[in-house]
């Protein structure tokens, strides 16, 4: 039976489609039902939707919110977007960012991280916890003991070291070790002055690191923003001196 349609088919007359007469050539080729119904459905959508923006506009209430009209201003009559505000960095962040690459950048701050660590083992950060107001309550028995309270006898340490929350160590371990009445003025004034050099140097290598961070955070973005995506990433936040942009990205099955 699929033999003999085979054979009917073979001696059907091949029905050709009409061509564009000769005189009509410079128009083009001859449009066909299936280019019409093409072209008549792409104008019937889009007569639809000037429809549905004019039925949106008749029914709009003006004094609806919309979060869009922040970043938009309507002025005489016409719809304008507002720029969005670009990133704001140092000049040094921007030069570093044109110059250097992604490598260098993320080096440099681990060597800067190197760096404060080691001074933070070196200062122990003491100052810091001996400034702090200390709330020790003592109590006494009556107002004349009170009034003859000795802060030094009931700590047992000298009174130079009474301001001390840390390292403050008590007479017996004091006794045959250090005479704190022999030690030179002159060296201790200089020892603190080493110590200031050394939290300044530990004060300035932190905020280089944090503007290292800002840096490779930003050209990591950057980097991530040049891939082939399906959709744009939304920026929801733009990057400052202290802190890289912000944008949020789709996720997307990778295959």
């Amino acid at each position: 039976m699929s033999s003999w349609k085979k054979a009917a088919k073979s001696n059907q007359k091949v029905h050709r489609e009409r061509a564009q007469p000769a005189a009509r050539q410079h128009l083009g080729l001859l449009e066909k039902k299936k280019d019409y119904k093409a072209r008549a459905n792409d104008q019937h959508q889009k007569d639809a939707t000037l429809k549905s923006l004019r039925r949106r506009a008749l029914n709009k209430n003006p004094d609806e919110f919309y979060h869009h009209m922040i970043n938009s201003r309507i002025e005489k009559g016409e719809h304008h977007e507002l720029e969005k505000q670009e990133d704001e960095f140092t000049a040094d962040q921007l030069k570093l960012m044109k110059t250097q690459d992604l490598k260098y950048v993320s080096m440099k701050r681990t060597v800067e991280s190197n760096k404060i660590q080691r001074l933070q083992s070196q200062l122990h950060m003491t100052d810091v916890v001996n400034g702090m107001p200390n709330k020790h309550v003592f109590f006494v028995e009556d107002e004349e003991e009170a009034a003859n309270f000795d802060l030094a006898k009931r700590l047992d340490t000298h009174p130079s070291l009474i301001d001390r929350r840390t390292n403050r160590p008590r007479m017996s371990d004091l006794a045959g070790r250090l005479d704190l009445h022999t030690v030179d003025p002159k060296d201790i004034e200089r020892l603190n002055q080493q110590r200031d050099l050394s939290y300044r140097e530990l004060k300035r290598r932190i905020e280089r690191e944090k503007e290292l961070a800002v840096v490779q955070k930003t050209l990591e973005i950057k980097r991530a923003l040049k891939e082939k995506r399906l959709t744009k990433p939304k920026r929801i936040r733009r990057g400052t001196a202290d802190r890289a942009p912000l944008y949020k990205f789709c996720y997307e099955r990778k295959r």
